[in-house]
């Protein structure tokens, strides 16, 4: 099966700044795929490209097999996109957001009024589409804006840190509405900084770090990069003052612990526990997480 995305030696720059420096990657269809890096790591450049709103400087991309230079038209029927910010007009309903762009997506007056009950439905806006979108919260304009990109349904739908300045009630309301698009054989490729949601949406993840991918696998498989098992040593007070991988068998416990220095810690309390995508993401980036208040390890 032709994969959704495939993308091989992919570069861009600007001037003397190197954005991308070689993509490799390959997307499945029917599949979640996630981005992740940090700001400034090329995600929303590499899906600008994806989304032929920009050439690259070399490499190529397709998508469902057309390429995204050469033929930019067929991409552009395959596809769907939902950038950082709601494209969401404040002066008009809900309702009259959705049947304009349903219109101007070819819809006839009553197949677009009919489509724009359907995603009001499905996203939990039926009260709202009344109302002018200037009264709707984060969430629900976030939400909008994810139904507009669906009025018709793609094969493949791109979308840019979908859930950044969400609350958590609202990301995961958006979550569960991203999960739905696989029942109709949409691919998803999205990026995003927040490493809970690449763990809870993602069949793939691939890390991005300078322009290039430093990792990419299941989640599973890049907590395991980490280690099985990570050993934190605490004070009396349950402050983190330290932290060591290991492989999760015995001998590598007795190394970790054979290895502290018992007078810098004499008070010290060891607890186990499993490696998080935040360990993934500081691990390959050498970067704290945006999202994350992440504490200052000796390792």
């Amino acid at each position: 099966m032709t994969p959704a995305v495939e993308i091989s030696g992919l570069a861009k720059s600007y001037g003397k700044t190197t954005v991308l420096a070689g993509i490799d990657l390959s997307v499945p269809t029917g599949t979640i795929f996630a981005l992740l890096g940090p700001n400034g790591a090329g995600k929303t450049t590499l899906i600008n490209i994806l989304s032929t709103l920009i050439p690259p400087d070399r490499g190529r991309a397709t998508i469902l097999g057309h390429d995204v230079v050469t033929e930019a038209d067929l991409v552009r029927r395959s596809i769907s996109l939902t950038g950082q910010y709601a494209a969401v007009d404040d002066l008009l309903t809900g309702t009259e957001n959705l049947q304009l762009m349903a219109r101007l997506s070819g819809l006839r007056p009553a197949d677009a009024r009919r489509r724009s009950a359907e995603l009001l439905a499905d996203f939990d806006l039926v009260d709202a589409g009344p109302r002018r979108v200037k009264t709707y919260s984060g969430g629900m304009r976030r939400r909008l804006d994810l139904a507009i990109s669906l009025i018709i349904t793609p094969p493949v739908l791109f979308l840019d840190e979908p859930t950044t300045g969400l609350d958590t009630r609202s990301r995961q309301a958006l979550w569960q509405a991203i999960r739905g698009l696989l029942d109709v054989g949409t691919t998803i490729f999205l990026t995003t900084q927040y490493l809970e949601e690449a763990d809870q949406l993602a069949d793939r993840i691939a890390v991005i770090n300078n322009g290039q991918v430093v990792a990419q696998g299941s989640a599973a498989e890049l907590k395991a990069q980490v280690g099985t098992e990570l050993v934190e040593v605490h004070d009396a007070s349950g402050r983190l003052l330290a932290e060591h991988q290991t492989d999760g068998t015995i001998d590598g416990l007795q190394a970790v612990l054979a290895g502290l220095d018992r007078s810098a810690y004499p008070d010290a309390q060891i607890t186990l526990r499993k490696p998080t995508m935040d360990d993934v993401f500081l691990a390959l980036t050498g970067d704290a997480p945006a999202d994350q208040n992440r504490r200052e390890l000796v390792r």
